[in-house]
């Protein structure tokens, strides 16, 4: 069981161990390659990069490590918003923020970088392991990356999704429980109805689909490994976990939050960006709940929040800023990305003693 596997020799990596593609500005190149060159595939988060900058990101990851990685994307779904509803939440933000920005306007299309441009420098690159959720490529996209030999994970948060999944020849699937931090990766239910316990979903999904699945959500160390694993699991996928690693570029009073949370710190919420994603709770998000019905669809709300994002970031204010988070961030260490996994392939193997044959 521990620790080859069919995804290690798929892989070609040492260990089980994913780190979660965080995007936004959370993790880093160094983070990353030390991730793989302790034996996990680092993943870097470019769904809201340039590519421009997806391209330099690789190359300073390349320049840390000859190790494999992954480079995630968000699979494109068209908002449906009108001008009004734009300029509406402008006014709802600029009152429930005026204490931290005035710099905030009603944005116009395109509100995010392409898919097909961020995509083309994936398959230029040649980048090894490629993941992407929020929906599966079009099938056109998923022949070209296979035929350079690129490997493929998609994200599911119900049994049905992971089955479409491998229907459209996906090579490994993530199953993405409601613990989660961060975003939903729902495409085929409302994220409402998809909200269902890794420990549940894992195995249903394991006996409904032929190819290797990945566990992911509020797994912090050995324990949420091995129970993970014995559901079905043939790696696992962390993310919290490594946001408190030093060479992580999240915001220190992120990092301090995490340190400092309980077990029923996080929610769900579309206040920042219109699609449901869970994290620690902030006072945006309480002032937004009276407003759930006029939150725009994803992109177009986290467009809208970006500059409040950066004000927050910018004058420590944490309170309006994004905190994904797990639910089990309480166990969060503080310790570099390569020692953080050492530590875990060692406390795997001395409980893997302990458990009955």
């Amino acid at each position: 069981m521990w620790p080859n596997t069919n995804i290690t020799r798929m892989l070609k990596i040492r260990l089980p161990i994913i780190q979660a593609p965080m995007a936004g500005n959370v993790t880093s190149a160094e983070l990353i390659a030390n991730v793989s060159n302790a034996g996990g595939l680092g993943s870097l988060g470019a769904g809201y990069m340039s590519p421009e900058n997806i391209r330099e990101s690789i190359h300073r990851i390349r320049s840390l490590t000859d190790r494999p990685f992954a480079v995630n994307l968000f699979v494109p779904n068209k908002p449906h918003v009108t001008a009004k509803q734009i300029t509406s939440m402008t006014r709802i933000l600029k009152k429930t923020c005026k204490t931290l920005s005035k710099d905030i306007h009603p944005v116009k299309p395109p509100y995010t970088y392409a898919f097909a441009d961020q995509l083309q420098i994936v398959l230029d690159e040649k980048i090894p392991v490629f993941s992407f959720t929020f929906g599966i490529p079009d099938d056109t996209w998923i022949k070209e990356l296979k035929r350079r030999k690129i490997r493929l994970i998609g994200t599911a948060t119900t049994v049905s999704e992971a089955c479409l999944l491998q229907q459209k020849g996906i090579d490994l699937i993530v199953a993405q429980g409601m613990e989660a931090g961060g975003h939903r990766g729902s495409f085929l239910e409302t994220e409402e109805n998809s909200l269902i316990g890794l420990f549940a979903l894992l195995p249903q999904i394991a006996d409904k689909v032929n190819i290797p699945v990945i566990a992911a959500g509020g797994i912090m160390d050995a324990r949420g490994i091995i129970a993970a694993m014995i559901l079905g699991a043939s790696a696992v996928q962390l993310g919290t976990a490594f946001i408190t690693c030093p060479e992580a570029s999240a915001h220190p009073g992120y990092k301090k939050a995490l340190l400092n949370s309980h077990d029923s710190d996080t929610t769900l919420t579309r206040a920042y960006s219109g699609k449901l994603a869970r994290g620690l709770k902030t006072r945006f998000i309480e002032d937004m709940r009276r407003y759930q019905q006029l939150i725009l669809d994803y992109p177009v709300q986290h467009a809208l929040t970006r500059s409040i994002r950066t004000a927050a970031a910018r004058n420590n204010r944490i309170n309006y800023m994004s905190l994904w988070s797990g639910q089990a961030a309480s166990l969060c260490r503080v310790m570099h990305a390569d020692k953080l996994i050492r530590t875990l392939d060692r406390e795997v193997r001395k409980l893997i003693k302990h458990i009955p044959a």
